[in-house]
């Protein structure tokens, strides 16, 4: 059996490692690298991937993004540190959700570009036209009916009209097997993949990219997202829509 150099295969390691981060735009390591980031959330990072994420749905300086359900606010620390002052986070919660994080984020954010409201699920309104719409992990709640009724053809088509043209629609969730229906997906807290494709695009807009950075084949479409068994190792895919100009 031939041996393997362990210190050549670390040097390897590290090396790929350096020339993944020189690919990042810098705006981005340096959000992620952020030591004022809690440790809470440095924790997932191993799991979430924020850096390739964030690069993947194209945020950059100066942006206007309108987050929907940010929840404790593990990216939207991260996207206010990447957009900086000259941009804006709308963070859009569902008033049923809020426990108050919200506007404790919003007041620990250094950058003070970020503002939450909260609104009647599937309903939200914007002071201008932003960049990009982002949702992480969330899109599938909108098909749960005990959240509140949406009518996901009119969200969709109210993201499209709160984007400028040229505008990205952002979406990352789990991974369900085709054919899941609205009580398997309120169930499993997945959506499949070509599912959101169809309904996106219902509304006008163009698939620009899939992203496979957080595809995992090992999971199993078939529990539920909360399984402590594979809870944060779930196949997730990401996808990167555009309003067309």
């Amino acid at each position: 059996m031939k041996k393997i150099d362990l210190g050549a295969l670390l040097l390897v390691l590290a090396l790929s490692g350096a020339a993944m981060a020189a690919t990042l735009p810098g705006d981005i390591t340096r959000a992620v690298a952020d030591p004022t980031r809690p440790k809470a959330d440095t924790d997932r990072d191993a799991l979430r991937l924020p850096a390739e994420t964030i690069a993947f749905a194209g945020v950059k300086p100066g942006m206007q993004v309108a987050e929907f359900f940010p929840g404790g606010g593990y990216f939207t620390r991260l996207l206010s540190d990447v957009v900086g002052p000259g941009g804006h986070i709308y963070g859009i919660e569902n008033a049923q959700w809020d426990d108050g994080s919200d506007a404790k984020v919003a007041a620990a954010v250094k950058n003070h570009n970020v503002s939450m409201q909260m609104d009647r699920f599937g309903e939200f309104s914007l002071p201008q036209k932003v960049d990009l719409a982002w949702i992480t992990q969330n899109y599938h709640d909108l098909h749960i009916a005990k959240y509140g009724p949406v009518d996901m053809a009119a969200f969709n088509r109210h993201v499209y009209d709160s984007l400028k043209p040229g505008g990205v629609y952002f979406i990352l969730d789990h991974e369900a097997n085709a054919g899941t229906g609205e009580a398997r997906i309120a169930e499993l807290h997945r959506i499949n993949e070509a599912q959101v494709i169809r309904e996106v695009e219902a509304a006008g807009f163009k698939l620009a990219a899939q992203g496979n950075a957080l595809h995992r084949p090992g999971d199993d479409h078939t529990r539920s997202v909360f399984d402590k068994s594979i809870q944060g190792h779930t196949d997730q895919f990401m996808l990167r829509f555009v309003k067309p100009r």
